[in-house]
């Protein structure tokens, strides 16, 4: 584990997770201090597919896609953390707890996506995370991602 803080543009944020359009939810890392935390945006547009359901006249970001989004960012500061891991390791999302919804997110808002680690144990990552629009949260929750192979 380094105290380095790293940045990664969509690119290098693709070659560490298995996600592509429409369910890459991270845009950038802004801050990733490996085996601490990472700090990474999403910039939510009106193109996005799920808008012309969620809800029409009423645009608003489906919150578990929020979830998934925190969990993305979690997945690249394990990778980040662990940069000599098995190339068919995939971080899955394994557990939500206590999230928290708090705000509604709608086209045009920048969602800047926050999780720190709180344990490690054999493996499975723990973290604290908070995904807020400019200085206003909009969710929290306690994520936790496992390893597993690649199918």
């Amino acid at each position: 584990m380094s105290d380095t803080a790293y940045k990664l543009d969509s690119a290098g944020i693709m070659a560490l997770l298995p996600h592509r359009y429409p369910f890459l939810l991270i845009d950038a890392v802004t801050e990733c201090t490996p085996g601490k935390s990472i700090t990474a945006i999403k910039n939510v547009t009106i193109n996005e597919p799920y808008f012309q359901g969620h809800f029409p006249g009423r645009p608003v970001m489906p919150g578990v896609l929020i979830i998934e989004a925190l969990a993305q960012a979690g997945g690249v500061l394990s990778y980040m953390t662990h940069k000599e891991r098995d190339p068919g390791l995939v971080y899955y999302l394994a557990s939500v707890e206590n999230a928290r919804f708090r705000r509604p997110v709608t086209p045009g808002d920048t969602l800047e996506l926050r999780a720190v680690v709180k344990t490690v144990r054999r493996g499975v990552w723990f973290y604290d995370c908070e995904a807020r629009v400019g200085p206003a949260v909009a969710v929290t929750a306690g994520i936790v991602c496992a390893p597993g192979a690649a199918r």
